[in-house]
């Protein structure tokens, strides 16, 4: 069976018009002997919308009521898109995840899906059906329906890709591709036809909101081949696969940036064994994700500044836990909004010297200030002054040559 599995974002399903274009779509796909298989997310600002209410309801709003209540979105998005499917002469439905059913293991709002039942999905297949999915859902041991966090509609298509072995698993959305930056920026960013999952995966974690990062990495251990491509314009999208099969002379790919990051500096920590482990273990506990960490001992080797980002949402919560912590001492704890983290990323660094410097003088030459640095093998990121991002962008885009 030829089967290529389609996925249409918030935005591609955002209105009446916009689901009739996402019909014409899978009927194409249908003309060309494709047995579809179509995800959809719940249509723009439905999910928002729903967890409004659960606030409005409380401010401990249980997360599994939770996820029953934000799930119905995409309930709705599937069923008008089978309607539709159906007005125009095709056999469809639409399968709700405990329907098939789609399995998951987890928490209630961050589960994952490790198992498919495959049987009835294939028989309607089979049975010339096109089956329109609920993204980012599942149906946990307790036969409670389980969420697999924002963005999970992504992850839903391409779990769907490997379970039924798939030939193409297509991510429709409201941009042309993958871009090498932030093309509200700067008007030299370029479509990107071919990334690597590892890229790809250091872009989305850094700022890039095309798809997200655990969606690229069930990708990548999966070995699917992803295509970004817009709903709205009939043009080639992005396509993400493995480094082998991508031809690239550019030493970088592309920028990200972020622009919600904190900086945390906790002076004169005293040096011991385990200091860092009792600042970070009770931020992990209360799920504070910490980014880029510095070091600094002093010379006469007693003491240490310790520096590292966070989300600005985090802020507050960060200022609390640290100053309740009996565990540690220190001199001074200073806070720090209004930064930015600016990223380099290719897989091309690995093997060209002096990506660094070329980076650093980049900035330098701008005038502009590095406050914290952090790298991977395919990473250099930069923290800066919020207010340098934009021409930061713009000046590295031109250094790596990517306005060509």
């Amino acid at each position: 069976m030829k089967i290529v599995v389609l996925k249409f974002g918030g935005t591609s399903v955002g209105t009446i018009e916009k689901i009739k274009t996402v019909a014409e779509i899978i009927n194409e796909y249908k003309r060309k002997k494709f047995k579809v298989i179509v995800v959809s997310s719940a249509m723009s600002g439905v999910t928002n919308e729903l967890i409004k209410k659960s606030k409005g309801i409380s401010d401990n709003f249980s997360d599994v009521e939770y996820d029953v209540l934000v799930s119905s979105g995409e309930q709705i998005a599937c069923s008008l898109i089978a309607g539709r499917l159906n007005h125009i002469g095709h056999k469809s439905r639409s399968w709700l995840a405990w329907q098939i059913p789609i399995f998951t293991k987890g928490v209630h709002k961050n589960s994952r899906i490790y198992t498919i039942n495959k049987k009835k999905i294939l028989k309607y297949l089979e049975d010339g059906g096109t089956p329109i999915v609920t993204g980012f859902q599942g149906i946990n041991e307790h036969e409670r329906v389980s969420t697999i966090g924002r963005g999970g509609s992504d992850a839903t298509a391409i779990v769907l890709a490997k379970f039924f072995k798939a030939q193409r698993c297509i991510i429709y959305t409201d941009v042309e591709g993958v871009y090498t930056t932030d093309p509200n920026k700067t008007n030299k960013a370029r479509k990107i036809k071919e990334i690597s999952y590892e890229e790809m995966l250091e872009m989305a974690s850094l700022g890039a909101k095309v798809m997200q990062p655990v969606s690229i990495q069930d990708a990548r251990l999966n070995r699917i081949n992803i295509e970004v491509k817009s709903s709205f314009v009939k043009k080639p999208g992005t396509l993400i696969t493995k480094r082998s099969n991508i031809i690239n002379n550019k030493i970088i790919t592309g920028i990200s940036s972020t622009q919600n990051d904190s900086k945390v500096s906790l002076i004169g920590v005293k040096d011991k064994p385990g200091v860092a482990a009792s600042i970070f273990k009770p931020l992990s506990k209360n799920s504070i994700n910490v980014d880029m960490v510095v070091q600094n001992i002093s010379a006469n080797g007693k003491e240490t500044d310790l520096t590292f980002t966070i989300k600005t949402d985090d802020l507050k919560k960060t200022k609390k836990i640290i100053e309740s912590n009996k565990n540690i001492r220190f001199k001074k704890l200073l806070l720090k909004k209004d930064v930015a983290k600016i990223s380099i990323i290719g897989v091309g660094m690995i093997t060209t010297p002096g990506v660094t410097f070329r980076m650093f003088q980049t900035l330098a030459n701008k005038k502009i200030n590095i406050q914290v640095i952090s790298t991977s093998e395919i990473k250099i990121s930069v923290l800066i002054d919020k207010r340098s991002v934009k021409k930061a962008l713009i000046a590295l885009h031109k250094e790596f040559k990517l306005d060509n």
